[in-house]
């Protein structure tokens, strides 16, 4: 069976303890759920930070504090930082490359979320890849709208990136790309195109969760992604215990499609990195 990297986003900027009251929201609370998530399958962990309100952070301690514990409790796990902007000042949002995660999420343009707009502005992408090249962190491109792979490819050109970033399609966010199968292929032909040595993953949001990893198994993805930052139930009636029941879910989706969890070795291998 062939080897897929489980990515978990344990925490988001969105969901609140009152929503799901497993939602890991501490840094204690973190490592804990990413050590039983990694336990379960997972082999990358992507963070985000809150503070004590809950309300979303770029405290570069508090990115500091989680990757410690990740990386004595979850050997060789791949740490990836958010430097999503959801609630979250751009200036401050690559602070946290200064203590060298493995990876960090980019997104390479602006889009429409449920209530907002995400902004992400050429010159702030071009301006996190560079921190990102600088501290010797691997980008996670994220995709939510096809433009947004033309944005990767001017990182490329420029020299700001490698020609095998990781690339993740994010479906399901209402208001931007919805969860359908043909769209995913679109995507996929034009990702064949212009970043023709990229790996890739999707993240399906809510509901989609399940289904959108089905979608990207099929099609030979390098990864899937699941975790409370995207969904927090197992179905319409019960709610997820946990990040590792979520990885769980995941587990049994890739012995369907004859695949299984990578070890985080493997999974470093496959992502570049080292």
């Amino acid at each position: 069976m062939r080897p897929v990297v489980i990515a978990v986003a344990i925490t988001g900027s969105v969901p609140r303890k009152k929503d799901n009251p497993t939602l890991p929201v501490t840094p204690a609370e973190q490592i804990e759920s990413t050590h039983a998530a990694y336990e379960a399958g997972a082999s990358l962990v992507h963070i985000h930070v809150r503070n004590p309100d809950e309300t979303p952070s770029s405290d570069p301690d508090l990115f500091a504090q989680v990757q410690e514990g990740v990386r004595k409790h979850c050997p060789d796990m791949i740490v990836q930082f958010s430097t999503g902007g959801r609630g979250r000042d751009p200036a401050a949002r690559g602070l946290s490359l200064q203590h060298r995660p493995d990876m960090a999420s980019l997104s390479t343009g602006s889009v429409n979320f449920p209530t907002i707009v995400y902004e992400n502005p050429a010159a702030l992408v071009t301006d996190l890849a560079g921190g990102m090249k600088q501290y010797g962190v691997r980008p996670e491109i994220e995709i939510f709208d096809l433009s947004h792979l033309h944005g990767a490819r001017r990182l490329l050109d420029e020299g700001l990136m490698d020609g095998s970033p990781h690339v993740q399609f994010v479906m399901g966010v209402k208001n931007a790309l919805p969860a359908k199968k043909r769209l995913l292929d679109i995507l996929l032909a034009e990702l064949k195109r212009v970043l023709p040595m990229a790996t890739w993953t999707a993240a399906g949001i809510g509901r989609h969760q399940s289904e959108v990893m089905g979608w990207a198994l099929e099609r030979g993805a390098d990864g899937v992604r699941t975790g409370l930052e995207d969904n927090i139930r197992l179905s319409k009636t019960k709610l997820a215990n946990g990040n590792a029941d979520l990885v769980r879910v995941a587990v049994e989706l890739c012995a369907q499609h004859d695949a299984r969890p990578a070890t985080p070795r493997e999974a470093r291998g496959m992502l570049g990195l080292h």
